[in-house]
């Protein structure tokens, strides 16, 4: 199953709801992510990749914040975060688009730079428009607080995110004479008396599932653009080759024949 993108058609995807929080100025954002979840285990399983408790969790933390960062965006965005930390070394990696209604993310635990602090790195895109990214320090090991200190330095506006239930996650932001008091005494009892105690005014339903797209196909002309050296020192003198996706983790196996037959219908098109 290793090589088979196209299980990814098969992905649920999951509804985000945008409310307006009358009277408190606030964008509420929330979702259910078991859904994602489970097509992210099955993403896992399908490509052998194994985390620790630790890192799966934090992962699985960024992909939701993410997300439901990405619902209060505007519909032509993309972005990705990286959190690269140092202690223990790796770096965790999520990016999302509106346009095509996706998330994926991925953890590197090998050949991590070293840095003197941790940083998180948020990259932008959007259509018709110059990419952009911000870099705060991170001193924290938890992707709501690191998403939180994101807003507050590099957005200036405060943003709280919060655990509903197990893998029911709300985000909410201050807009433009948000009553900030409010928001920043908050807590989790608060989050799920809410629907009772202030008034939700639904702005929108987007959706979302785990997918990256990913495929060998994909793969070969980053692999067939190597020199002649580099490319006989990646196979090692063997007749296949492992490769993985940077985005996802998803690793397939190019064969020297397959990879000959892609670089001869190149240089014939």
């Amino acid at each position: 199953m290793r090589n088979d993108p196209s299980k990814e058609t098969e992905t649920e995807p999951i509804e985000i709801r945008c409310y307006f929080v009358r009277e408190r100025n606030a964008l509420l954002v929330r979702g259910d992510f078991s859904p994602l979840y489970a097509d992210y285990y099955l993403h896992l399983m399908q490509h052998e990749i194994r985390y620790e408790r630790a890192q799966d969790d934090l992962l699985k933390d960024g992909l939701a914040a993410l997300t439901l960062h990405l619902a209060s965006r505007p519909r032509n965005e993309a972005a990705a975060w990286t959190l690269s930390w140092q202690d223990p070394p790796h770096n965790l990696f999520v990016t999302g688009s509106n346009r095509s209604g996706t998330v994926v993310g991925r953890l590197f635990t090998e050949d991590i730079r070293e840095r003197d602090r941790n940083l998180f790195i948020a990259q932008v895109t959007a259509a018709g428009q110059e990419a952009r990214q911000s870099m705060t320090e991170a001193d924290v090991l938890d992707m709501f607080r690191v998403a939180e200190s994101f807003y507050e330095q590099s957005e200036q506006r405060p943003s709280r995110y919060f655990r509903h239930s197990e893998e029911d996650f709300v985000m909410i932001t201050a807009q433009p004479d948000c009553d900030l008091a409010w928001l920043e005494a908050l807590d989790e009892d608060d989050i799920r008396r809410l629907d009772s105690t202030e008034t939700l005014s639904l702005l929108e339903t987007r959706v979302y599932r785990f997918a990256c797209g990913c495929s060998p196909e994909r793969i070969f002309p980053l692999i067939a653009g190597m020199t002649g050296e580099t490319l006989e020192d990646a196979f090692g003198g063997r007749e296949v080759l492992a490769a993985g996706c940077p985005r996802c983790g998803a690793r397939y196996v190019i064969t020297r024949e397959a990879l000959e037959a892609f670089q001869r219908d190149r240089a014939t098109s």
